[in-house]
């Protein structure tokens, strides 16, 4: 059918991972391309209120409307904060010695400090 665009739907996690491929009609929103692509129908935890959503990386929202070759991104939760992950990191390396509890550098085998 001619007048179509071609698209990709994708999510995954850390055991299961799919990409679906689907033609669509020009103005098709990101929303409606995930809907017909049927990918929340292999995925439990895909919850569109929640979920944030991408083209190629880019976030977008779910009202845009796809482009030819357009690959929709489904974007998993954070399980953690990155910001405090890596704070937790460096107190550890702090109190393992492997960081210099003034400045947090890393701590110069050499020199003992």
């Amino acid at each position: 059918m001619s007048g179509q665009i071609h698209i990709e739907v994708v999510y995954g996690t850390p055991n299961k991972q799919e990409l679906i491929a689907l033609p669509v009609l020009p103005g098709t929103t990101v929303e409606q391309a995930i809907i017909e692509s049927g990918i929340m129908a292999l995925f439990e935890d895909i919850d569109l209120k929640v979920n944030k959503v991408g083209i190629w990386n880019r976030a977008v929202k779910l009202s845009e409307e796809v482009q030819d070759l357009d690959r929709i991104e489904i974007y998993r939760p954070l399980i953690a904060d990155p910001k405090e992950v890596r704070k937790r990191r460096a107190e550890k390396a702090k109190e393992e010695g492997r960081a210099d509890k003034v400045t947090g550098g890393r701590v110069n085998p050499l020199r003992g400090n």
